[in-house]
């Protein structure tokens, strides 16, 4: 069997965090009996400043008739702040309505954590489960003096918005403004998947990121929403807490926390900071799934001053890489590179540099691909 998976390398250390992780990943096909045929796109900064092309429709479909999508990583310093993140990353969530965003974060062998809290032999295992379509990531906004016109037109999955948000300052000083949206059928899905993979995780209770009090309107709406699809979950509970309460808590007792459920904004931000409290970003995978096709992607950026240099932790990349293997189906696969992944951490005489060590990513790869083929 041989599986179509589009391949976006991107920008900074994308491309080599992103060949590593091919390198292993097709080392678990080879063991496990299937191959992977990946169309490797050029979208990304460089096809940007060559073209003033993003992503144009034509990528859109291409990428649709693959089975998966691999991301590097997008941004470059050359490029204003917005557009590539936007055009590229984002549109590719809201088109394919990848509306659950997994990002796992665990502690693995020989890895610091910066805690206190933790006695030896405690480990972290928090999975972030964030909403991904919805919330102040819609792209609705703009600035203005005086006048504040904003054009709303957004398409998602199960639904069109369109229509013009007008507003005027008096006196006529200059400000900015965006848009956030929640729907009842946006919650209550990522809702339905929150209580589903606590379960499967054997855990009964959720935590539920929200800050009602400050912004009713928008996270009043979440709360409420949220509380009636638990009423379908009999068995699980679920404990709402304020983002700065919750990021507050997080480092001070972090095994008290299994799943986290976050609308999207908040789900950024505490997924950072889970990836923190187990090492780095360089650790932690991501998983961006809908109902079609998925895409995968380290939740650590393009990284520009350390292209080139070798320093790419690559782990994160392999780690996104066995979501891919898992979501495909191909769970021995998946099983296998975590398996090596810890191995290679845990045995590995030097490790990358990002959490101490000196191997380049190369080098990172490179073992963890034998590790895979030799079943260790």
């Amino acid at each position: 069997m041989e599986y179509d998976i589009a391949v976006i390398p991107g920008d900074g250390i994308g491309p080599e965090v992103t060949g590593q992780a091919l390198k292993v990943m097709e080392a678990a096909g080879r063991r496990f009996g299937f191959g992977l045929r990946c169309n490797v796109l050029p979208y990304g900064a460089n096809h940007y400043l060559a073209t003033g092309e993003i992503l144009p429709a034509s990528a859109l479909a291409e990428i649709g008739s693959a089975k998966a999508l691999l991301l590097g990583a997008v941004g470059d310093p050359r490029v204003p702040m917005g557009p590539l993140e936007q055009e590229l990353l984002l549109a590719v969530r809201f088109h394919f309505d990848l509306y659950l965003n997994l990002r796992p974060a665990r502690s693995l062998p020989r890895v610091r954590i910066p805690l206190k809290s933790l006695e030896p032999g405690q480990k972290i295992d928090l999975l972030v489960v964030r909403e991904n379509t919805e919330d102040f990531y819609m792209g609705l906004g703009g600035r203005g003096t005086g006048d504040l016109r904003l054009p709303v037109k957004c398409r998602r999955g199960n639904y069109d918005l369109a229509g013009d948000i007008n507003v005027k300052l008096t006196p006529g000083t200059e400000a900015a403004a965006a848009l956030g949206v929640m729907t009842a059928p946006g919650v209550a899905r990522i809702t339905k998947k929150a209580f589903e993979l606590a379960a499967k995780r054997g855990e009964k209770n959720i935590h539920v990121a929200g800050k009602a009090n400050a912004v009713p309107s928008l996270y009043g709406f979440w709360d409420e929403k949220v509380a009636l699809e638990a009423k379908k979950h009999p068995g699980m509970t679920f404990t709402p807490m304020n983002i700065d309460n919750l990021c507050y808590q997080l480092p001070r007792a972090p095994l008290d926390f299994g799943v986290i459920l976050c609308p999207n904004l908040f789900g950024d931000i505490v997924s950072d900071l889970a990836s923190a409290l187990i090492g780095g970003l360089g650790l932690s995978p991501s998983a961006n799934i809908g109902d079609g096709l998925c895409m995968f992607e380290p939740v650590h950026g393009s990284a520009p001053t350390i292209a080139g240099t070798g320093r790419a932790n690559p782990l994160a990349a392999i780690l996104s890489g066995a979501l891919l293997l898992e979501n495909l189906g191909e769970t021995e696969a998946a099983q296998a590179v975590d398996a090596a992944v810890t191995g290679y951490l845990t045995h590995s005489p030097s490790l990358p540099y990002e959490i101490g060590g000196s191997s380049p990513a190369g080098q990172v790869g490179q073992t963890i691909t034998g590790m895979v083929e030799a079943g260790e």
